[in-house]
């Protein structure tokens, strides 16, 4: 399918819009998420309708603990990130191209009858990065509103704001990877940055959509705690207090096997800080 947020150029190059990397592609290449390529001067979503993960997971799985819960949701993924997440959980299907992956083939309409057929009252797009696949997401969630059900997005949020407008009317709630309160970590340790993230957590915000954040805290590499203390004021100062705060254990994957689990009190020091800046739900994740 022929994707929404590209501009074509010379010599039948082209160059995505859909997120801050701007990726120009040649014909015949993909852009850093590996799902969206040139073709003849037209940028195709080679994942459209192609999820290569389904299944149905309780709601405080995403994690979101104060939307619905007790429910469970539809969790779909296709494959592709436009991040290079050196501890990244899930580069079995986020850090490959589509044609390494199976698939099945799901229409959004197939998506939203197999939400409905297992009484699901909504659905999580999820696992990878699925603002990669924007357009899929979007004409399913356009649909799951049409038959009553909700949409849920776990993202990291690294997209720009054009293309998310186009989703947000669609958004029920979402979680928000915030992976540091730090640009040169994002950078490092991600390949991008932390203002487009900001970005998108205020407009979703903004939009009235329920908004939770997961900070994964990595020793060594993330887990400072002045720099923790002013990501919550930050949320504080925008409206988030009453918007949970997920603080994740992480544990040794991908590239970053060398770094041991972080220590539970690091967890614990960190949500003492968040509280104590105004943060009203906090909650600690993976212990």
């Amino acid at each position: 399918m022929e994707c929404r947020y590209y501009t074509k150029l010379k010599d039948g190059a082209v160059e995505c819009q859909l997120c801050p990397h701007h990726c120009r592609i040649v014909n015949g290449k993909t852009g850093a998420c590996r799902s969206r390529r040139n073709e003849d001067g037209v940028l195709v979503s080679e994942v459209y309708g192609k999820p290569c993960s389904l299944a149905i997971d309780p709601i405080e799985k995403k994690p979101l603990y104060h939307f619905h819960p007790g429910t469970q949701c539809l969790s779909i993924a296709c494959t592709g990130c436009n991040f290079r997440c050196l501890n990244c959980q899930n580069h079995e299907i986020s850090q490959v191209s589509p044609d390494g992956v199976n698939h099945y083939e799901l229409s959004p309409n197939e998506v939203v009858a197999l939400c409905r057929k297992h009484h699901c009252p909504g659905i999580a797009y999820t696992y990878t990065e699925p603002l990669t696949y924007i357009e899929y997401v979007t004409d399913t969630a356009r649909l799951a509103h049409e038959n009553g059900l909700w949409n849920i997005l776990v993202t990291a949020g690294y997209v720009c704001q054009e293309p998310l407008k186009d989703l947000l009317p669609y958004l029920d709630a979402a979680n928000i990877d915030l992976k540091s309160f730090s640009d040169s970590i994002y950078q490092r340790i991600s390949g991008g940055h932390l203002k487009p993230v900001l970005d998108t957590i205020q407009a979703m915000y903004d939009a009235g959509v329920w908004v939770e954040l997961t900070n994964l805290v990595i020793p060594g590499v993330n887990d400072d705690m002045q720099m923790i203390r002013q990501m919550c004021l930050w949320l504080v100062n925008n409206g988030f207090a009453d918007n949970p705060l997920h603080f994740s254990r992480f544990f040794p994957r991908f590239k970053m096997e060398n770094i041991p689990p972080t220590p539970i009190h690091t967890l614990q020091e960190a949500k003492r800080i968040a509280e104590e800046e105004g943060i009203r739900h906090v909650y600690l994740g993976n212990v």
